[in-house]
């Protein structure tokens, strides 16, 4: 009697296997979905703001999420809660030519010193830097104190920057279990 009961269990599970695997046509992001859009009302920001990256040893503040001078902000801070870095979208472009002429973060009167790096550019101004990625009409700036988070750290997060899945725009989300009341 167990055995067909066990060939049986994955003959039911097939169909949410497969409407699971459908569901990752639109590359595993929620960039259409409602829940990105009223996620995205109530920050403030505009929908094609939002984004998420991903670092070893690091997940994202939930009290940090939100608008901030009219870009999506999210902070990530180490496990241990020591080292922090923030991540900015807002729209625009950059290029050689106004990469230096564009402020790093709060640092506004520092020379901004850029270098490229891939598809990104790493970008230097008093005791910040960034990693600021061009992405269809948005920079993602990635951004920490120099002596605190190493540079490796903030091209690994300029390089897992995307769009957020269903999962990953929960996480970003107040929990409801009466926690953050």
């Amino acid at each position: 009697m167990m055995r067909p009961a066990r060939a049986l269990l994955p003959l039911l599970l097939l169909p949410v296997l497969l409407t699971g695997c459908d569901a990752d046509t639109n590359g595993g992001t929620a960039a259409d979905s409602a829940d990105l859009d009223a996620a995205a009302r109530a920050w403030g920001v505009a929908p094609e703001l939002v984004y998420v990256t991903e670092v070893y040893g690091y997940t994202v503040f939930q009290q940090s999420v939100g608008e901030y001078k009219d870009e999506f902000v999210a902070a990530y801070r180490s496990q241990k809660g020591a080292t922090k870095f923030g991540l900015f979208v807002g729209p625009g472009t950059m290029t050689a030519e106004n990469c230096p002429k564009q402020p790093l973060g709060e640092v506004s009167d520092k020379h901004v010193i850029c270098e490229h790096d891939g598809d990104a550019w790493y970008r230097t101004a008093g005791e910040s830097h960034e990693y600021a990625v061009p992405d269809d009409g948005v920079v993602i700036h990635l951004i920490a104190d120099a002596d605190k988070v190493d540079r490796a750290i903030l091209r690994k997060a300029a390089q897992a920057a995307h769009r957020p899945d269903d999962a990953e725009l929960a996480a970003l989300l107040p929990t409801t279990d009466g926690a953050n009341a």
